[in-house]
């Protein structure tokens, strides 16, 4: 074995373990670079004499053992900082003098002991900071303690027999916490109380305490955050306590209070107050000023209904609220309004009724009534009702709406404000705070300068798709089978396979210029290590990475992959396939080149600096199976009852271990043999068969034979795989009953393997439930060492680091050897992923053994200890459609829009624009700039300003001034009609150029019509136009010059002013728009009339800039124009350009409703999302399904492509909205329309800017 790595261990946790009658593992003592030490409930009986060599210790446990004397060992560590000693059988003359002559020592814990007085010399410890001697049964404190004892931070002194402290208690100006609980104080006076300017902690409970033995001046605590007064007998709250200004936890409880001094508000940030168990008939209307209380606790008085203030249900910070045992018949109808309370505990009352509503309290967990006779508890909404379940999916309003609340999203309605609230009143009442917080937030959003550049579309399908790729990982293999229901294309299933390359590579591969070679083992790559770069094995492949710094300053790099010449398939494909994935991860631009032994390319040799030498033979093993057949040694398990599922004890493989009482597990590798003993139970019996058919299944491939043996009907092959460690078949005579039946198992322990700069450490975890191992306490990213006495197991995370997993190897082997273990201990290393049967058993509820049975009944499957809550709640199809609920997002107001304009326009210092022409780009006229065409791709390039960073003028040279940046935003605008081979144009030809000139501080955003960000719609200033077509169609022999009409409006903010070409209809004209007619004479249109038709309703900015838009777009030596107010149409050329005059609009009311949701499963779970107020016509896709709600109708527009799983839940969605609309809008009531692709009517498309025919699918 390579050298012990003892010395380098700096920490260890020991604790648990049996080290009675000597059996101290003498391998401490080897471990000289310990700094902690834990060896608690271990059976000591006296500090072993190994500490004595730990001279580097600084911390060291020995709680709750058997040790009635301290000697030499501790007193010689002459770094020890803490000794914790409580739990013990020490004594005054236990501990020797010269263990407070430790000059690092600050931690001091001798409670829970048998001393009669202060141990002498403990004066010395001048470096004490805490020290607790509570639990003993000291009775005096000597003066000379806090002479030298000054710096102490916490001192404990509860629970002993002191009558008074010593006057130098006032030397103690640093401490922080006194605790003096328990003592029989009556004379005390607590004089040197007021001395104590630093204390934030005074706990004096039961040391009987009253109004005349507590000082009146405190005014020098000014820190003093904790008061516990209770079990002392006060008849009210003494009045030095008053002037106490940072109080936030008080307990005053079990004492003979009646009443509850008014002046209470004057403790403006108290927290937490405890005054259960007095007399008290009333509560004073000051404590309803307490705005930062959080829990009041008034149980076992004698309060009464009017004893309540009708304003406590108002303090806003309220969570919990207790009063059992009192006379209350209800309380307040201002509980209502307590939107923080979360528990109400009213037990043993006179209850009669609570305010109606107080169930839908947003965060309200738990409501206690019992033991109110003449109660009638409030009605609770059924969640499994039949009536509301879908999926397994409660479409309750209420449960939603609980679900929304829980979220942030909206705060619930009481019954009576539900029928009764406008929809002014119910958001605004019920939401007012969050509301206004979510407008600042979406105007700060908007204000960013940075983040406005990004794609919306894309950061969600991006997120979108991560979300997807979490629940994957945690989704087993039977889940991802039935994932989705929703069908998918051919084309779909061609996708790249979502991986996560964190598996193969570390994150900061490729960060740091050099070379970096994995070789191929089992299929996946293992990096090498520097000093064998240049060595390639013949049978072996490589993967060769060149990491450096291009012309540009930016990381490059070069990627190959080496094929030996004797290397097998399945090295040589996985080189490939790995290589393809780095270049991946990286998101490397360059190819990977294949390099074949004999064959390699010049390249290739300078990349590894001509170092390349080829050794016989290969040093990894192959992926594939092979003919080799494992042996397997063969191991003895005796099966315990546990809970519902077994223990699996083991034992040394022979006769003797057998026991009629129990059943036996005989693992031989390719036979399986089970002895049931002749008293041995049935249920373990078909436990332990189930076990291993699911090893057979899981581990051997079902290759293996299992063979069921009972007592007196064993096979030969049984004594043959029993007797495998002696020369002779043994068959005992007897099988005797030997195994105790106070027999326990070992109790499992967990470590994390540590590891710093030169150093290791073992803590224990700590273990959450009953004691017992969970599967959620291993973490992917670490390694942990399980000890079950007869088995230690090294678990290895798939993300842990390869010198932690080699520090795991050695430490378990010097586990291993620390405690005394059977014979028959094995070491097992397993990886995260791969983890056998035998591992599982150890954790509770890891893949156990038997699943309940849900054709029993409820009860007596509970009575197994079967969990049924857990398995319901993992049934629970996950949904979200807490958008639905959300406020309408209100409209930015026209001068907020001027100011983001103002400043995106100051920051542009140029822009440059391109259009797609020939399949090539080419710089777009001057007068063109504002004219996109649906046909045509644009290229925009901006330069913005970005101010230099101030600097400290005394941290800033006089010469070195700071200096203005820049940054590069290019906006490529794809229309409607536009193919995406645009796209790939730019990204091949423009974008190259781009980066190669700006590099780092350019940034590319990727846009499409009726979806460009705000920043970039404000560099336009509200003249935004878009035309039909392309910009240079093609004219041939009867081409005629067309009609064209453009309608102007903005959608939720004036700075998402566009001017958008529609169908000539005189049917889409709205006396709250403007629109642009041209009419032309000839069909070369050489001339013609443009006239701009202003609605009677319509913004008169608006007019203004249709005016202005249409004298810029048309020539007016050849176009006449002419202003029409709505009414003073002439007949000729207006009516005739739009066909014939026809009933239209003359209200838009529906912009101050229209609101477009999202229904998807994308994210793996169904989900409703809300799209912009700026929504457009290329918001509705396919895949999905779409509600608009344009305040008359609500419309349910069902995609192409969508699942039928998808159209149920989001019919279920629409019916809890339009329920949860006639609650908050009564005076709006809407109708549901379903509405399908290409069959979409007016109401519906009238709420969507220019509107155009759908594209036919090809």
């Amino acid at each position: 074995m390579a050298a012990s790595v003892l010395p380098f261990v700096r920490g260890i946790d020991c604790s648990n373990y049996d080290f009675t009658n000597g059996n101290f593992p003498r391998t401490i003592g080897d471990m000289v670079g310990l700094r902690w030490l834990k060896l608690d409930q271990t059976g000591l009986t006296e500090a072993p004499e190994e500490l004595g060599k730990l001279q580097k210790l600084e911390h060291l446990s020995l709680k709750r053992n058997k040790i009635d004397k301290v000697y030499g060992e501790v007193t010689t560590l002459p770094c020890l900082r803490s000794l914790n000693l409580r739990y013990n059988s020490l004594r005054s003359s236990s501990l020797p003098q010269d263990i407070f002559q430790v000059e690092e020592l600050t931690t001091l814990d001798l409670s829970h002991n048998n001393l009669r007085q202060v141990p002498d010399g403990l004066e010395r410890a001048k470096s004490l900071l805490v020290l607790n001697l509570s639990h003993n049964n000291i009775e005096a404190i000597p003066s000379q303690l806090f002479v030298q004892l000054t710096d102490l931070l916490f001192l404990d002194l509860s629970h002993n027999r002191l009558e008074t402290l010593p006057p130098q208690t006032r030397r103690l100006v640093n401490l922080q916490t006194l605790i003096l609980n328990g003592n029989p104080m009556a004379n005390y006076q607590m004089r040197q109380l007021p001395s104590l300017t630093a204390l934030r902690s005074l706990q004096v409970r039961d040391t009987q305490r009253n109004v005349l033995n507590i000082p009146s001046s405190l005014e020098a605590l000014l820190d003093v955050g904790e008061v516990d007064l209770s079990q002392n007998g006060l008849s009210r709250i003494p009045d030095g306590l008053f002037v106490l200004p940072t109080l936030r936890r008080l307990n005053m409880s079990n004492n003979v209070m009646t009443e509850l001094h008014s002046a209470i508000d004057l403790w403006s940030k108290l927290e937490t107050v405890n005054l259960s168990r007095n007399q008290l008939r009333s509560l004073p209307e000051s404590i309803c000023l307490l705005s930062c209380l959080r829990r009041l606790y008034v149980d076992s008085n004698n309060l009464e209904s009017e004893g309540l203030p009708a304003e406590l249900g108002r303090l806003p910070a309220l969570e919990v609220f207790s009063a059992s045992d009192n006379k209350l018949e209800t309380i307040p109808d201002t509980f209502l309004k307590c939107v923080s309370l979360k528990k109400l505990i009213l037990i043993n009352n006179r209850l009669r009724y609570l305010p109606k509503g107080i169930q839908y309290l947003p965060k309200l967990e738990l409501i206690e009534t019992r033991g109110n006779p003449d109660f009638k508890a409030p009605p609770k909404p059924n969640p499994h009702a039949l009536a509301n379940a879908y999926y397994n999916i409660d479409f309750s309003l209420q449960h939603q709406l609980r679900l929304a609340s829980a979220a942030g999203t909206v705060a619930l309605p009481t019954p009576q404000e539900s029928g009764t609230l406008s929809k002014q009143s119910s958001l605004d009442a019920g939401s007012n705070t969050s509301l206004d917080k979510d407008n600042v937030r979406k105007r700060g959003r908007r204000g960013r300068h940075q983040q406005e550049e990004a794609d919306q579309d894309q950061a969600k399908i991006l997120k979108g798709l991560k979300d997807v790729a979490k629940d994957k990982n945690h989704k087993s293999i039977d889940e991802l089978k039935a994932e989705s229901l929703k069908p998918r294309k051919w084309v779909e299933s061609l996708e790249k396979p979502t991986l996560d390359y964190s598996e193969f590579f570390e994150e900061d591969v490729g960060q740091i210029p050099g070379l970096t070679i994995w070789e191929i083992e089992n299929f996946l790559p293992c990096q090498v290590d520097e000093s064998v770069h240049g060595k390639f094995y013949e049978a072996d492949c490589y993967i060769v990475l060149k990491t450096f710094i291009d012309e540009s300053g930016s990381l490059s790099w070069k990627i190959s992959f080496w094929i030996g010449e004797k290397a097998t398939l399945d090295k040589k494909a996985c080189a490939a396939i790995h290589a393809v994935n780095l270049r991946n991860f990286l998101g490397a631009q360059c190819r990977t080149i294949r390099e074949e032994q004999g064959d390699e390319s010049p390249e290739f040799i300078s990349m590894i600096d001509g170092d390349l030498v080829y050794l016989e033979g290969c040093r990894t093993a192959s992926g594939f199976y092979t003919v080799d057949e494992i042996e397997l040694p063969a191991r003895l398990y005796r099966i315990h009852a546990s809970g519902p599922s077994i223990h699996l004890e083991p034992v040394a493989v022979h006769a003797d271990e057998l026991d009629p009482r129990h059943v036996f597990l005989l693992d031989a590798g390719r036979k399986m043999f089970i002895w049931t003993g002749i008293k041995s139970k049935n249920t373990l019996r078909s436990k332990t068969r189930l076990l291993a058919e699911k090893i057979n299944k899981e581990e051997r491939k079902g290759t293996a034979d299992i063979i069921v043996c009972a007592q007196g009907k064993e096979t030969e092959d049984w004594w043959e795989v029993l007797s495998s460690e002696s020369d002779e078949t043994y068959r005992p005579s007897v099988i005797r009953e030997h195994v105790t039946e106070e027999f326990v198992p070992f109790a499992a322990k967990l470590y994390r393997v540590g590891l710093g700069m030169g150093y290791l450490e073992l803590p224990q975890v700590e273990l959450t439930t009953r004691g017992k191992l969970e599967h959620k306490l291993l973490e992917t990213n670490g390694v942990y060492l399980i000890d079950c006495l007869g088995e230690v197991f090294i678990w290895i995370g798939k993300q842990s680091t390869r010198l932690v997993r080699a520090a795991a190897l050695k430490l378990a082997h010097e586990l291993t050897a620390l405690i005394t273990r059977p014979t028959f201990a094995v070491v097992t290393k397993i990886s995260e992923g791969t983890e056998p049967m035998i591992f599982k058993t150890k954790f509770s509820g890891w893949n156990d053994v038997i699943a309940v049975d849900f054709t029993r009944t409820a009860d007596s499957v509970r009575k197994t200890g079967a969990d049924l809550g857990k398995w319901a709640s993992e049934q629970q199809t996950k949904v979200d459609i807490s958008a639905l609920f959300t406020p309408r997002q209100p409209p930015m107001s026209a001068v907020e829009a001027q100011q983001l304009s103002d400043d995106w326009n100051e920051d542009l210092e140029a822009m440059e624009a391109f259009v797609l022409e020939n399949k090539k780009f080419v710089r777009l006229p001057e007068e063109d700039m504002g004219h996109f065409y649906s046909g045509d791709c644009y290229v925009f390039l901006c330069r913005y300003w970005i101010p230099a960073t101030d600097v400290e003028p005394d941290a800033k040279n006089e010469d070195d001034d700071p200096q203005d940046d820049f940054q590069c935003v290019v906006y490529f605008w794809q229309g409607r009609d536009a193919s995406d081979m645009g796209w790939l144009t730019f990204t091949f030809s423009l974008q190259k150029k781009f980066e190669s000139l700006f590099g780092s501080k350019l940034e590319v955003v990727r846009t499409r019509q009726q979806q460009e960000n705000l920043k970039f719609l404000s560099h336009f200033h509200r003249k935004f136009v878009i035309h039909r077509g392309k910009r240079k169609p093609v004219k041939g022999e009867d081409w005629t010059a067309p009609t064209e009409f453009f309608q102007i409006r903005s959608s939720g903010s004036t700075l998402c002013t566009r001017c958008i070409q529609i169908q000539a209809d005189s049917s889409l004209l709205n006396s709250c728009f403007c629109y642009i007619l041209k009419v032309p004479f000839d069909k070369e249109d050489r001339s013609g009339i443009v006239y701009v038709w202003v609605g009677t309703r319509a913004d008169p900015e608006e007019a203004r800039i249709t005016e202005e838009i249409a004298r810029e777009m048309y020539d007016g030596e050849r176009f006449s124009l002419q202003v029409l107010n709505e009414g003073e149409e002439p007949d000729n050329f207006f009516w005739v350009g739009l066909g014939e005059r026809k009933p239209y609009d003359t209200q838009a009311d529906f912009l101050d409703y229209a609101r477009l949701f999202r229904c998807s499963n994308e994210r793996g779970y169904f989900a409703v999302s809300e799209k912009c107020s700026d929504f457009c016509q290329d918001d509705l896709a396919d895949e999905d399904n779409m509600l608009l709600d344009n305040g008359d109708q609500v419309f349910l527009w069902l995609g192409s492509r969508s699942s039928e799983v998808e159209v149920k839940l989001t019919y279920k969605a629409v019916q809890v909205y339009m329920q949860h609309l006639r609650v908050q809008q009564p005076q709006r009531p809407r109708q549901l329309f379903l509405t399908l692709k290409f069959k979409e009517t007016k109401r519906f498309t009238k709420c969507f800017h220019g509107w155009s025919t759908w594209k036919l699918p090809v």
